[in-house]
């Protein structure tokens, strides 16, 4: 079957077909996502009605699954709230929401309580007391950890036992959405959001209508050659939420992990902050550490940080890579603490107790996203988001270690609890559809996307210039003309005009941003200034951002 779409033209969702020869299934929610955050809205939803969890890949396949550090929140008598808020104001260089960090971290403790309720099993000390790590930029041991390096997989696991037993929650696996239903039924006449259209490889494309949508589709890591992310984070949410009409909020900042294993030919896998957080260090091949004179936290200083340190320093040296001392944990003690990353080395010959890591940064994480309340509402009504596709002023400019995780978890009860409140709609009768053939050549889909992802490496990465950004987003236009025209029938097109949409918008973002601060580093404006102490939101039909002031809470008006 069919889909195309222009992210910067007049043209939205385009479905070359009737509505009534494709099969229609109705719930209350529909959840477009199954990692953390939207599991945790489907559960919540599900208190209030039935609800449809759309999992574009297997059910394993979430970024949630790949998470390995931890869980953050307050749960030591050491620790406090005000001290757990104030490391993330100051990861975030001056653009966290206060509002939305406080609660946040407010809620952390349920949500750790949450999980042990439904079967987690955390790691504990000799004596039964949870064992608390700690990672970059944060002062205190708040992190909560299971099976040392594993704790994405058992969330993902715990959630998806939860789910697969709730009676109201049904769960597609391998089921793609193409794009978001809209109709002119919102507040004051504007479109509101009905439901999805989706494609299955059994059943084909479907038509899912629901009383209201939770994007928790991830983040765009697949934009960049050298990601961390699953094969499927390809920013489909974003560009969903974009073509229906929402506000887009601070693309510009894309966090890149500073260790990913740098061996030619592997995947770039995550070597766990945490690993930092037990007293390995980040040496050159002679041994030599380079941190130390960066900042006061050297290793454990936030990300933003070490990932620039790493790659000024490998300016200034032949080297391809840098490296993680972790020789003083041993070989035990290093299988003890992170059993998974020790099976992953060893399947590459190295031994940590003896042997220097070779890593590198890559993209790992998505800042920004639609925009929304604390309750994942988004400027179309009937849509809500929540977790990486979702932006809500948590991170800033830079997102703190373990914040994520509990990000899914509070967000993503607050966007299903509100969610399930959205009044029933009436189901237009048809969908419109305005398909023009396109006149333009065709151009290779794996090439197209081989070429955009290096293309984002190299001049919308960790360091950035004007004429760099100007470059790609020349480069994105061109295959825009000669893909967002086309009608594909199958995800590796899909996903294509996903990607050049949020990587225009990335582009779009940080040429705008004409200062450095946190993940957004200008050589041309290296600068970090008051004036730029706002938000940049985007939305279709404007050529220019609106600027919203740091602080704010909310959809912007």
């Amino acid at each position: 079957m069919q889909y195309a779409s222009d992210s910067f033209s007049d043209r939205r969702y385009l479905i070359p077909f009737r509505s009534q020869l494709l099969p229609q299934i109705f719930t209350d929610v529909l959840v477009i996502g199954g990692g953390v955050a939207g599991l945790r809205a489907a559960l919540e939803a599900s208190a209030s009605g039935e609800v449809i969890v759309l999992a574009k890949g297997a059910l394993d396949r979430s970024n949630t699954a790949l998470a390995q550090g931890g869980i953050a929140a307050v749960l030591s008598p050491e620790d406090s709230a005000s001290e757990h808020v104030e490391d993330t104001m100051v990861a975030g260089a001056g653009l966290c929401t206060r509002a939305t960090v406080e609660a946040l971290v407010a809620e952390g403790p349920r949500a750790i309580a949450f999980l042990a309720e439904h079967g987690m099993r955390f790691d504990c000390d000799r004596d039964g007391a949870l064992s608390l790590a700690r990672e970059g930029g944060h002062h205190r041991r708040r992190i909560v950890h299971s099976d040392g390096d594993a704790t994405g997989k058992e969330l993902a696991r715990t959630l998806l036992s939860a789910t697969s037993t709730a009676s109201a929650i049904r769960i597609f696996a391998q089921c793609f959405a193409l794009d978001l239903l809209t109709a002119g039924q919102g507040k004051g006449g504007e479109e509101r959001v009905l439901g999805a259209i989706t494609h299955h490889p059994k059943y084909g494309l479907q038509i899912i209508w629901a009383r209201s949508v939770v994007l928790a589709s991830g983040g765009v890591g697949q934009l960049w050659r050298e990601t961390t992310n699953s094969r499927i984070a390809t920013g489909d949410g974003v560009a969903m939420a974009w073509r229906a009409g929402a506000q887009i909020a601070d693309m510009e900042f894309a966090q890149f992990h500073p260790t990913a294993l740098y061996i030619a030919g592997a995947p770039r896998s995550l070597i766990s902050e945490a690993v930092r957080g037990e007293g390995a260090k980040l040496v050159d091949r002679s041994g030599r550490r380079f941190m130390e004179g960066l900042h006061p936290l050297a290793e454990l200083a936030p990300r933003d940080i070490v990932s620039r340190g790493i790659i000024e320093h490998l300016a200034r040296a032949p080297d391809a890579c840098v490296f993680l001392d972790a020789k003083a944990m041993g070989t035990e003690g290093f299988r003890a603490r992170f059993p998974g990353l020790a099976r992953m080395l060893a399947g590459y010959d190295i031994d940590p107790g003896r042997d220097l890591i070779p890593v590198t940064p890559a993209a790992h994480y998505t800042i920004g996203g639609v925009v929304t309340d604390l309750d994942g509402r988004t400027s179309v009504d009937g849509l809500f988001a929540a977790g990486e596709a979702a932006w809500n002023g948590l991170h800033g400019a830079n997102r703190l270690a373990s914040n994520s995780l509990l990000e899914g978890l509070v967000f993503g009860r607050r966007a299903g609890a509100a969610a399930a409140l959205e009044p029933k709609q009436r189901i237009p009768a048809r969908i419109v559809s305005d398909i023009r053939p396109s006149g333009r050549a065709e151009l290779d889909l794996a090439d197209s996307r081989a070429s955009l992802i290096s293309a984002m490496w190299r001049n919308v990465g960790i360091v950035r210039t004007g004429a760099g950004l100007e470059g790609a987003l020349d480069m994105i236009a061109f295959w825009s003309r000669y893909s967002l025209d086309k009608i594909f029938d199958d995800e590796q097109g899909w996903e294509l005009q996903n990607l050049l949409t949020a990587g225009a918008l990335v582009a779009r973002a940080a040429s705008w941003r004409e200062e450095s601060r946190g993940t957004h580093t200008r050589t041309d404006f290296p600068a970090t200034l008051d004036r730029y102490l706002a938000h940049s939101v985007w939305q279709r039909h404007q050529s220019e951002p609106m600027v919203t002031p740091r602080g704010s809470v909310g959809v912007p008006a």
